[in-house]
């Protein structure tokens, strides 16, 4: 019985907290991008595929991928890559190291983008859906559904690889 309240008391908060956290989470997802793809919830902890450095714009890109993305990136079964296949490109402007003149860091965020594979759903762009969110407020891009074309056409010169550019990072 001498346990009895402090029990409740933990649960309450333990209760409280996981209600306010959970609505907090909700409130921060930001919107759909106009052709209705979101923001996949945990993409934070999806592994790592790749990264690329853009000299023309310098950003630096770090890919991520769902578990079907990654289980397909270590086994080479990329081309095609198989229908479920999600991929995050977070983009951030290049900038040098403060403390190492040679190290190339990330700056600001630039924007995050996803590819969404899907080849019945997303048919008019080869197969992937696109959506992309700007800044660090991750504004939804484009201004209406036909921005995913935008999309299309640039990942057409990647069309031997599936149009997707990224290479998967050697994992010994």
């Amino acid at each position: 019985m001498k346990y009895t309240l402090p029990l409740r008391l933990c649960s309450t908060i333990a209760i409280s907290l996981s209600i306010s956290f959970g609505v907090y989470a909700e409130t921060k997802q930001p919107a759909p991008a106009p052709n209705g793809i979101e923001i996949p919830k945990n993409y934070q902890n999806w592994q790592f595929i790749g990264v690329a450095h853009r000299t023309d714009n310098n950003s630096l890109r770090g890919i991520l991928g769902n578990s079907i993305a990654v289980k397909a990136a270590r086994s080479g079964n990329t081309n095609p890559w198989p229908d479920g296949t999600i991929l995050a490109k977070l983009v951030w402007k290049d900038r040098q190291h403060p403390l190492w003149e040679a190290a190339t860091v990330p700056g600001d965020v630039q924007h995050f983008e996803f590819m969404i594979k899907d080849a019945k759903k997303f048919q008019a762009t080869q197969g992937w859906g696109y959506a992309r969110w700007v800044g660090k407020e991750l504004k939804p891009y484009g201004d209406n559904a036909d921005f995913a074309q935008e999309c299309a056409g640039c990942h057409a010169k990647a069309e031997k690889t599936d149009y997707v550019f990224t290479r998967p990072a050697e994992m010994p």
